[in-house]
């Protein structure tokens, strides 16, 4: 079959050089063009030194670009609401990786992101982009707008229980700890290496926008409340939610396992975490680096309805460009593990 033509906007960040790895790796993919404002001109190594040898794309201006069959956008948040329509231009169907299209009220992107939406009839027009939950709308998608990697890491612990109806809807506690790569590549003070280096800093205690998203994906009807906060620790990559949920009727541990493994036993990127003995009895982010998966475990607390579910993922990878190459792959009717079957490595 003739390769997809992709090009990618925004390329020169982690999230964009992940993804550029990624596809330059797919089979069915010819990586057309790479954009980038700040590294115009220079080789794709010159931002992303792992792929010294790999490719000799050179980085080009938006106003270069020409027509591909697919466009991804990693630019950062608010740049893809402005520049839509002439990204439309160039290509039949885009992937927005920021966080521009993933809520589908105009009223919820507003309280969350504190600013006004420019093209708030556009949001009912992107499917949100985890495919777990919206892999049917996929595949005759024309724009799919990438979850968030927290609340990627959240919904996915957390899908089972509310879809089923189990959960008390206004108690659930969620505190993710997230790698200093979720806040991108330009530096700034807080990421200056003695500011950064050995911290464990809360950053979003509340109101962090992620939170829209998975009361959106997790409310099935009637609006839930999700407590929700965020704390940077000292790992580049990974993003480990854990969530206190209370069930609204005593389920055995035997019981929640069925439920996950009904929930999620055809899903090639879920892996159901739960053993009794050895260090990774529960989810780890770092057996997640570099791979597409979300592992997710749990533990009933003896003593009443409280349940702790642990999940984790590689931020850069399912709660980014990963998931992103995932729906990429249901859209354009292929395999969708394909480009993505890395296991992962240990030690690391």
């Amino acid at each position: 079959m003739n390769r997809i033509s992709v090009a990618i906007i925004g390329a020169s960040g982690y999230t964009g050089g992940e993804l550029l790895r990624l596809l330059l790796f797919h089979p069915n993919v010819e990586v057309k063009q790479i954009t980038s404002n700040s590294y115009y001109g220079k080789l794709a190594h010159k931002a992303h030194p792992n792929l010294r040898k790999v490719t000799s794309l050179k980085f080009c201006s938006v106003d270069e670009l020409e027509k591909v069959d697919t466009l991804f956008l990693c630019t950062p948040h608010g740049e893809s609401m402005k520049r839509i329509d002439e990204y439309k231009n160039f290509a039949e169907r885009i992937i927005d990786l920021s966080g521009d299209f993933r809520l589908n009220d105009v009223n919820e992107f507003e309280k969350w992101y504190k600013q006004t939406h420019l093209k708030p009839e556009m949001l009912n027009k992107f499917i949100y982009g985890i495919p777990e939950l919206h892999r049917e709308e996929m595949r005759n998608a024309t724009y799919i707008s990438s979850a968030g990697c927290n609340a990627t890491t959240t919904i996915l612990g957390l899908y089972p229980l509310y879809k089923n109806g189990l959960a008390e809807t206004a108690r659930t506690v969620v505190e993710v700890k997230v790698g200093s790569s979720e806040g991108g590549k330009k530096a700034s003070f807080a990421s200056h290496h003695p500011e950064r280096s050995g911290a464990m800093r809360s950053y979003k205690p509340t109101a962090h926008r992620h939170a829209a998203e998975i009361i959106q994906e997790l409310s099935f009807g009637k609006k839930i409340e999700i407590h929700f906060s965020a704390t940077s620790v000292d790992m580049i990559r990974g993003t480990m939610a854990t969530s206190h949920i209370f069930l609204k009727e005593n389920l055995s541990e035997k019981d929640i396992w069925k439920i996950y493994r009904e929930a999620y036993k055809d899903e090639p990127f879920i892996r159901i975490i739960k053993e009794r003995e050895g260090n990774y009895r529960y989810p780890e982010p770092k057996l997640c680096i570099g791979t597409n998966y979300c592992d997710i475990g749990f533990e009933k607390d003896p003593h009443s309805n409280r349940l702790v579910v642990i999940s984790a993922i590689d931020n850069l990878m399912k709660g980014a460009a990963g998931q992103a190459l995932q729906a990429f792959n249901i859209m354009h009717g292929l395999n969708e593990t394909t480009g993505l079957e890395f296991p992962g490595l240990h030690p690391i």
